[in-house]
């Protein structure tokens, strides 16, 4: 689902949410349930279209962390699963970010013995990232950042570590082009994954993107996230 064309109801839903996820990055507190502190809950059926938009990123602080997800969380990022499911004609990335919610449910909330389970889904073709030009698969990675958090392989993760250089340079064009959301998520990725080049001053890069579009949640939470896994990375 794509914000651009979102209602304003949807939209203020979206920023209540990331608002949310980067304040619990901030604090690290993940018995604070991000979802009851936007007003979300199984019911809000625009509440629950805005988690399908935020995707996995609804549990990041507890993935990033490594605690426990609130029973709130979990069960409205279950109830997303369940109503938006995508369609058969759906764009990959779309398939791919319902591929990472499930996957993400499966790792940090397993469903107790007897209960019933959100289900499977088998992991998307990533083959067209390989061929992508450097300009649409820095693209196309940015759309798909909440899929770059540490120890979650899958395909489209091996192709931004085959093609560290290529986002790279996607970062620089976005910063240039003032695409602060493009930018977060593509310096996301390289935090995630490391060998971009020294010179590409990546630190100070991300700096820059927070401070000219850090009124944007968005971009503020793929920042956060970069930082916490670049600072794993170091130690």
């Amino acid at each position: 689902m794509d914000q651009t064309h979102a209602s304003s109801p949807l939209a203020g839903a979206v920023h209540d949410l990331a608002t949310e996820v980067v304040l619990a990055l901030r604090s690290g507190d993940h018995l604070a349930t991000v979802c009851g502190a936007a007003g979300i809950d199984e019911e809000n059926r625009t509440g629950i279209a805005a988690v399908r938009v935020i995707g996995a990123d609804l549990l990041l602080p507890s993935v990033l962390y490594g605690r426990h997800p609130h029973p709130g969380d979990v069960a409205v990022l279950d109830r997303a699963v369940r109503e938006f499911p995508p369609k058969p004609d759906a764009p990959a990335a779309t398939a791919w970010s319902h591929w990472h919610m499930i996957s993400t449910l499966q790792r940090m909330a397993p469903p107790a013995p007897g209960a019933a389970a959100t289900g499977t889904y088998a992991e998307p073709d990533a083959a067209w990232l390989e061929e992508a030009p450097w300009q649409a698969f820095t693209h196309q990675l940015s759309v798909l950042a909440p899929l770059a958090v540490p120890a979650a392989p899958s395909a489209v993760q091996r192709a931004a570590a085959n093609r560290a250089l290529d986002l790279a340079r996607g970062f620089v064009r976005a910063v240039r082009r003032r695409d602060w959301l493009q930018a977060a998520g593509a310096g996301r990725w390289l935090a995630a994954i490391g060998g971009e080049p020294a010179t590409l001053g990546l630190d100070r890069g991300l700096d820059f993107v927070e401070l000219m579009g850090g009124h944007d949640p968005r971009v503020a939470l793929h920042v956060r996230a970069a930082r916490l896994m670049a600072e794993a990375r170091a130690r």
